[in-house]
């Protein structure tokens, strides 16, 4: 199985090549072609250890890698990392509810799942492909895909990273994991925007530097692969809990901003897991709300900063993969990005539309229902969710639970915004967002993630600022750079 550009004038790649490269020539996102995902039997996988399911999972749809040598990658990648362990992602009931986990690694953040991997495949795929050349991995955040992104290559030999986040885009917390960050191969800068002027810029210095750079966004394969993962093993849990028999169809609420999260649901869907519907949460950014309700993509509208900031965004990069691999047609998907960035708008035709809404649901919700949301499951279940989560519930309400059990995928823990969650349980909270994490776990007794613990002390590092205009020479001059210790 080769890898294809979504918009059809790059060649076909290895699955090595398209993860070493992260985004095609042509400016297209490497994706398989539609009619070659591989089916698996999952119902001989219900009883696998969540390393022995992630290691078939990966070198089913990474032919590159066999299956002993990912398991090897899984263990070494996941090992030691996550406070769940041996359950990277565990489903919780909290009353009627279930809840994926997706925040007990490093920082506390879903990204992590796929971040502690990613370096471990790219490092392997490098040396499949002969790389000799160091690479540097460009990533634009809306919050948490940097810390998770910087942890998971700091001091990887061969590797360097640079992070841009938007400056007032992101909440203090996320911030201070950030410009915090240690190591000898990382570079983190604010960017004078939002996260679409920060992801823009960094797809811009792609096509200005094709060579020696590569992606931790999901908009790199290899990012996005290790995601489809927690959707087989949410569904065998749901079954070890006796919420639906093997068989059953199960729903997915995501909480969607650049659609990768829900894109790995897709995957999971088309390689024969029993998914019902995959639902898009978004908050007041509802973009792909319109979208997936009426074929019309229009990112000409008012940017909300919002209680969910990884949320915050009109340009969903990973929808392009979609669009290919429900029409088959990169001729189409290049003429609608054209559209996209030339005009701010397009329109998919009425048969996608059809097959778009046949495989997703949309909603979203405004800040005080996201504030709602959260007061309701602590008070009614005692269990305590974050923002980003909080839209997802809130999707997951509106979608009907006629229509069958939902999972809530759960991205962050609520440690991550403690402002927000302590306002919408009733506390008062004053001081400044590292004070509220300790009130935030002396009222509701739910612990902290040991990682965000005494991050205020831990010295700033990074406080480069550039404006959008500037990203691609701040890269070329940084690159230059033989050391950044």
């Amino acid at each position: 199985m080769l890898y294809v550009s979504t918009r059809g004038a790059s060649p076909a790649v290895s699955s090595a090549r398209a993860i070493v490269d992260g985004l095609a020539p042509d400016g297209g996102l490497y994706t398989m072609n539609p009619n070659e995902i591989p089916k698996l039997d999952w119902r001989a996988l219900l009883d696998l250890d969540y390393a022995s399911l992630a290691s078939k999972i990966l070198s089913a749809l990474l032919p590159d890698f066999k299956e002993d040598e990912a398991k090897s990658l899984v263990e070494a990648a996941y090992r030691g990392k996550f406070s769940s362990a041996p359950h990277i992602t565990p489903l919780k009931a909290a009353g009627d509810e279930l809840f994926l986990e997706l925040f007990h690694g490093p920082t506390s953040a879903f990204k992590d799942v796929a971040l502690c991997l990613l370096p471990h495949l790219m490092k392997r795929a490098a040396e499949k492909c002969g790389n000799a050349d160091d690479i540097l991995i460009l990533t634009a955040t809306s919050g948490d895909t940097g810390k998770a992104a910087l942890e998971g290559f700091r001091d990887v030999d061969g590797i360097r990273i640079m992070v841009f986040y938007p400056r007032d885009g992101v909440s203090a917390v996320q911030k201070a994991q950030m410009v915090t960050q240690a190591g000898k191969n990382v570079k983190v800068c604010a960017v004078e925007g939002n996260f679409d002027d920060a992801q823009s810029g960094v797809k811009a210095v792609f096509s200005a530097m094709p060579k020696g750079l590569s992606s931790a966004n999901s908009i790199n394969i290899g990012r996005l692969v290790p995601q489809v993962v927690y959707y087989f093993s949410a569904y065998f849990d749901a079954v070890r809990l006796g919420r639906i028999k093997v068989g059953d169809r199960l729903n997915f609420s995501v909480p969607t901003g650049n659609f990768g999260d829900i894109l790995a649901g897709y995957l999971a869907c088309e390689m024969g897991l029993p998914v019902g519907r995959l639902i898009c949460a978004s908050n007041a950014n509802n973009v792909l709300t319109d979208f997936i309700r009426t074929g019309v993509y229009d990112r000409r509208r008012p940017f909300h900063k919002t209680l969910s900031p990884s949320m915050d965004i009109l340009i969903s990069s990973n929808l392009e993969r979609l669009l290919y691999l429900m029409s088959g047609d990169s001729a189409l998907v290049a003429s609608l990005m054209k559209q996209l960035k030339e005009e701010g708008r397009y329109e998919v035709p009425a048969d996608l539309l059809q097959k778009i809404q046949s495989r997703f649901a949309a909603f979203c919700c405004d800040d005080a229902e996201t504030r709602a949301n959260i007061a309701a499951v602590w008070r009614e279940t005692g269990y305590l969710i974050d923002t980003h989560t909080a839209c997802g519930r809130s999707a997951a309400r509106a979608f009907g639970a006629e229509n069958g059990p939902v999972v809530v995928l759960s991205t962050a823990s609520p440690y991550k915004f403690p402002a927000a969650v302590l306002s919408a349980i009733g506390v008062p909270c004053d001081g400044d967002e590292f004070e509220m994490m300790d009130a935030l776990e002396a009222c509701t007794k739910v612990p902290m993630p040991e990682n965000l613990r005494g991050l205020r002390e831990r010295p700033v590092l990074h406080r480069d600022v550039v404006a959008p205009a500037d990203m691609l020479a701040y890269v070329k001059e940084k690159k230059a750079e033989p050391s950044w210790a």
